[in-house]
């Protein structure tokens, strides 16, 4: 699940993720667990078809030895790799845009904001506040 929405809710017969310390697999009936992902590809096996979600990090609890729950700032699901690389690519270079775009925004609002500043103490200057 991400911020806004679930992503993947099924049963699974078995998952695949990454953390720090490399890859790692989850069957039913696995201990507690509790870690930290990293920007990877997530895979688990349901009726013998295997799914795709591809991670910006994250947080996976296994509860109750039955129950995995993955909370994501970022997350895009798919049947094949080929595809799930494609979606993801083109998710990311959206993103890349639109953080460029509020970037140059926000500069823009700064320095109108800079002007107006210099513009009002430069008004000031003949009280003696700055020239």
């Amino acid at each position: 699940m991400t911020p806004l929405s679930v992503v993947v809710d099924e049963d699974a017969d078995s998952l695949r993720a990454e953390d720090a310390s490399g890859s790692f697999g989850i069957r039913p009936g696995h201990a507690p667990f509790l870690t930290a992902l990293t920007v990877s590809i997530l895979s688990w096996k349901t009726a013998g078809a295997e799914r795709f979600c591809a991670l910006r990090g994250g947080v996976l609890t296994v509860i109750g030895g039955n129950t995995i729950a993955v909370a994501t700032r970022e997350a895009v699901a798919g049947d094949d790799l080929a595809t799930l690389d494609t979606q993801v690519l083109a998710r990311f270079q959206s993103e890349a845009d639109e953080e460029r775009v509020e970037h140059v925004e926000t500069m823009r609002l700064q320095l109108h904001a800079i002007r107006r500043m210099i513009s009002r103490l430069r008004s000031g200057a003949g009280a003696g506040e700055l020239r």
